[in-house]
């Protein structure tokens, strides 16, 4: 099968590349060249959202499928339908499972669950991506499927929800001198982390399949553990026995920190529990095998053996610091008041 994978270096995107290589496909990846080390998959550089350059990387050539990691905003989704008219026989949109209802109505989600999200322009936008390609599926009979993947992780991001993204050995380095570390609500809220592994496996299986196109998937673990859980995992990967948990409270967090509306409300501090059902009926042998325990031993082991990857978020540390002073300081005033 000849595939193309637009973006193909991200956490999720680079074991998707992967997998289809190591299964045969014949893989092309298009981006702008700035990262790109997966043998075996032939790399296009251009700007895919410059019209001009992606026609002229792309001119004359066709694929079974073509996988779009970079797509956000509805003027994108216009200009990739426009670029792969007649490119192929199944695009696939990677949208986000954070477009699913927020707040949530049932912690159970499966693909039928509405689609609504007031905290959080990312996942709006990707909703608009989601209408804009279905019109297209009904009235062009575009070949379009849709993936929501969820909370994502590999060698290169350690997931927890209060963590700098870009350095995200910050909170393992904080757990390691026994500094504290914030966890959003009390921490017994459900979540799901899936391995970038196990994703790729329902997504590839995906691929070229004509029964998929029109319908929308996520693709996530089985596996649902509670925030104190996937910290304290975390922590005994870092080999530290009994990390310092502060709990606190979403509202006091955005308050404090507006822009994290998004990724708390928007996304991580309600409980949900994906139903990965249909994932499973359109690809038979998908299963998530890696553990979060499993994978984040994986994961701190990669970062420990790359001291490049070891980077510490000092902004970020001077916010957490602050944020749990601030904290401590309104809980002894509030005993105090109370005579506790």
């Amino acid at each position: 099968m000849k595939t193309l994978f637009i973006g193909g270096t991200g956490i999720i995107s680079a074991a998707c590349v992967k997998l289809a290589v190591a299964k045969g496909h014949e893989v092309a990846v298009l981006n702008r060249g700035r990262r790109f080390e997966i043998e075996g998959a032939e790399q296009i550089v251009c700007d895919v959202n410059d019209p001009s350059a992606a026609q002229q990387g792309l001119r004359g050539r066709r694929w079974d499928a073509v996988v779009d990691f970079v797509c956000f905003e509805p003027s994108q989704m216009a200009q990739r339908m426009d670029l792969l008219a007649g490119r192929t026989s199944h695009y696939v949109f990677i949208s986000s499972a954070s477009a699913y209802q927020r707040p949530v109505r049932d912690f159970r989600v499966t693909e039928s669950t509405p689609l609504d999200n007031p905290f959080w322009s990312y996942s709006r936008n990707k909703i608009a991506c989601e209408e804009a390609l279905m019109k297209a599926v009904r009235e062009r009979r575009f070949p379009a499927s849709i993936v929501r993947p969820s909370l994502t992780f590999g060698d290169t991001v350690i997931p927890l929800a209060i963590n700098s993204w870009e350095k995200s050995y910050t909170v393992v380095d904080r757990m390691r001198k026994g500094k504290p570390v914030i966890v959003p609500g009390d921490g017994t809220s459900l979540w799901t982390i899936t391995h970038n592994t196990d994703f790729a496996k329902g997504l590839v299986g995906l691929l070229g399949n004509d029964s998929a196109i029109g319908h929308a998937f996520h693709i996530t673990s089985d596996e649902v553990l509670t925030w104190d859980q996937i910290y304290r995992a975390t922590a005994r990967a870092a080999g530290v026995d009994e990390p310092k948990l502060v709990h606190i409270a979403s509202d006091f967090l955005i308050a404090c920190l507006p822009e994290m509306e998004g990724t708390l409300l928007g996304d991580k501090v309600t409980s949900v529990v994906m139903d990965n059902s249909k994932i499973k009926r359109f690809v038979p042998d998908f299963m998530a095998t890696t553990r979060f325990e499993q994978g984040i031993r994986q994961t701190i082991a990669a970062f420990d053996a790359d001291p490049a990857k070891r980077e510490i978020d000092e902004a970020a540390n001077e916010t957490y610091d602050r944020l749990v002073e601030l904290y401590s300081a309104g809980l002894a005033a509030a005993k105090a008041a109370f005579g506790r």
